[in-house]
């Protein structure tokens, strides 16, 4: 037996329960895992509310760290004590749990397993973000959206790493302050000030080259006024809402804009893809040109009250669920 959150029915917070379920051994390539975090993120809120869908019932998450403590038949990449974490398994809201070693990648001896819980999903997704999405470049300038989240921390001192001009959005002077001493050159406090304008202001008119949009509806049509002509619009969130069906020829008529909408799921379908992303991911947090910020943990019964928290935005970097 083992503890689980279990969602059996669509709704808030509160649906999120902890219950004992019986776990079963691990299958042909599977393992199983003694989870020391599980990475709290806004895909769980998705799931939990129906809006990517899910077979009830589910246990939510995506994200963890832990150590490996049985083997099921047919692995031999990975051994009994191996710390490892993951960031595309489902039902990770667990204290220990069966999972597909192509899922896995082996944690470096320098980051601790709470690091790594924290930074596997967010992480990546700021990887394929910066290096492949919209591949990054000195005297660039990018806007990101959300600068005090978990993505939105480690992407904007990556891309300050990478030689950008970095601006941000955030809600309030503390969540502002925070993503200064991350990276940002700017941030924009969206409740107070018309981001595009203000981004209009910030680059003498020039605009900017990429904005990366986790928000949705609420931010779509003022990020599109924020590129320069043939500018990418990246969608990779929906905080506020998916983004409606829109014309076209909007693209056309803001400067031949591109837009895409892209998962990192499919950034690291293949095992090869994977472990690219990760030991990208691995060499910039060890070279300290990132820093992981673990600024919230709640114990895992609590998931309901860490999900009010983030959809509330009273949370900033990474928040962990402690088993």
């Amino acid at each position: 037996m083992t503890q689980a959150i279990v969602v059996r029915a669509l709704g808030g917070p509160e649906v999120l329960k902890l219950e004992e379920i019986e776990l079963a051994p691990p299958g042909p390539g599977e393992v199983r895992i003694r989870q020391a975090a599980i990475g709290l993120n806004f895909i769980d809120v998705y799931f939990r509310t129906g809006l990517y869908k899910g077979e009830l019932p589910f246990i939510p998450g995506k994200e963890g760290a832990g150590t490996v403590t049985e083997l099921g038949e047919g692995v031999s990449d990975f051994s009994v004590g191996d710390r490892v974490a993951y960031a595309t398994a489902d039902s990770a809201y667990a204290a220990e749990r069966n999972i597909d070693t192509k899922h896995l990648v082996k944690v470096p001896a320098e980051i601790s397993l709470d690091t790594a819980a924290a930074m596997m999903l967010k992480g990546m997704t700021a990887q394929y973000l910066l290096l492949q999405t919209f591949p990054v470049k000195p005297g660039m300038t990018i806007l990101f959206h959300a600068a005090a989240g978990g993505v939105g921390l480690i992407a904007g001192q990556w891309a300050k790493a990478l030689g950008a001009t970095v601006i941000g959005t955030a809600g309030s002077k503390e969540k502002i302050e925070l993503a200064l001493a991350h990276g940002y050159d700017h941030v924009i406090d969206y409740t107070k000030e018309d981001f595009a304008a203000r981004v209009l202001e910030l680059t003498d008119g020039k605009k900017c080259d990429v904005v990366y949009d986790s928000v949705g509806k609420d931010t779509f049509q003022k990020s599109l006024d924020c590129l320069k002509r043939r500018g990418m619009f990246v969608s990779f969130g929906n905080a506020s809402g998916p983004v409606e069906a829109f014309n076209l020829g909007l693209l056309a008529q803001k400067g031949s804009l591109y837009a895409t909408r892209p998962t990192l799921f499919q950034y690291v379908a293949t095992r090869a893809e994977l472990d690219a992303c990760a030991n990208s991911l691995f060499d910039v947090v060890r070279s300290n040109k990132v820093r992981i910020n673990i600024n919230q943990t709640y114990p895992l019964a609590e998931a309901g009250r860490a999900h009010s928290d983030l959809e509330a935005r009273k949370t900033s970097g990474a928040t962990l669920l402690i088993p």
